[in-house]
């Protein structure tokens, strides 16, 4: 009873806060569903229901199997602005090398559920990745985690240790703690307003300064749109909402504290012109400057976390997967071969 009047509360302070909030600016292009209807993914989408805090849900996941199997399995854990079918290019770089993977939509996320009351942690989100692998009956595996995914990466090998043979990171955030060094704080609600103006066109300048490093191609727009669609489509609302909350969890719950608890193998894959920090627009010029340095944040990691690997892509942004699959896969691989893997070294 009480769940179902906080949900009507929730309910009614999103209804008012869609009637105040200015409208995105009208645009061309695709628009898809809240759950990302109308988006195709590389591979079939599968499903795997489950209750968590009094809500029934769905985690959307693809489980990929290779021609050749080596017997090991890869998961790959997507960041903020991207999803399972981002992955395409690793998903198919990791199963032509023998690997299975499985790539899920976290809650909240691109074609999983989107609840409308919801306290997102990264340990509940770190909980559901388990709980999807479990009913898959994998044990143990290789966790892979980009951006936001680096920090659901870091918490799940902290929780389950034993789950995770190796953990690769490709440019994580939580490197640093943005609220202790100046970010200024945001309430939900200031999250959901600046949510409600997303557009392809901010998007695509944002991507274009931060993941690609000033660059642009044609294969980067289909990711653009397809994160603009859902704020085109019906669920714009419920998609920003969700954002929001999530973007309350980056900020609120860093991770860089704990890297010295870290007991895999990991490998930190790092493209040297990213500059990403969580909401260093609302931060003052000088405080601004000194965020988001991956250079430096890439190697005091390093040295930070006991078995670590570092692997640095000079011309690379935030998002080298993408960027520069080649060169990041190459070292991917070469990585998960090597029986004992080197401390630090940059790809030829």
């Amino acid at each position: 009873m009480l769940f179902r009047s906080i949900c009507v509360v929730l309910t009614a302070a999103l209804s008012m806060a869609s009637a105040v909030g200015q409208a995105a600016p009208a645009e061309g292009g695709p628009a898809y569903g809240p759950r990302l209807e109308g988006f195709d993914y590389p591979a079939p989408v599968k499903r795997f229901p489950f209750e968590s805090q009094g809500n029934a849900l769905e985690m959307a996941y693809l489980d990929v199997a290779p021609k050749q199997p080596n017997g090991q399995v890869a998961v790959l854990l997507h960041g903020k602005n991207f999803c399972a079918a981002t992955w395409e290019g690793t998903i198919a770089a990791l199963t032509g090398a023998g690997y299975r993977v499985i790539a899920p939509d976290q809650i909240g996320f691109c074609k999983s559920s989107k609840p409308q009351a919801y306290q997102y942690s990264f340990q509940q989100l770190a909980y559901n990745t388990h709980a999807l692998l479990t009913s898959l009956g994998i044990e143990q595996a290789i966790v892979i985690g980009h951006s936001t995914g680096g920090m659901l990466a870091t918490r799940y090998a902290l929780m389950y240790p034993k789950a995770v043979s190796r953990l690769v990171m490709i440019n994580p955030i939580g490197l640093e703690d943005w609220k202790a060094k100046g970010v200024p704080p945001m309430t939900v609600d200031q999250w959901f307003a600046r949510e409600k103006q997303t557009t392809a066109e901010r998007i695509r300048a944002y991507e274009r300064s931060t993941y690609y490093a000033g660059l642009w191609r044609a294969d980067y727009e289909p990711w653009v749109q397809m994160l603009a669609g859902m704020y085109r489509g019906p669920g714009r609302d419920l998609v920003a909402w969700n954002s929001a909350l999530l973007y309350d969890m980056i900020y609120t719950q860093p991770v860089v504290y704990e890297f010295g608890q870290l007991r895999p193998w990991t490998l930190l894959l790092i493209g040297q012109k990213d500059t990403t920090a969580i909401a260093k627009d609302t931060a003052p010029p000088e405080v601004r400057a000194r965020l988001g340095n991956y250079p430096e944040l890439g190697r005091v990691t390093a040295k930070a976390i006991p078995r670590a690997t570092l692997v640095e892509f000079p011309d690379a942004g935030h998002a080298p997967q993408i960027q520069d699959p080649d060169a990041l896969h190459k070292a991917l691989l070469d990585w998960l071969a090597s029986s004992e893997p080197p401390r630090t070294r940059r790809p030829d």
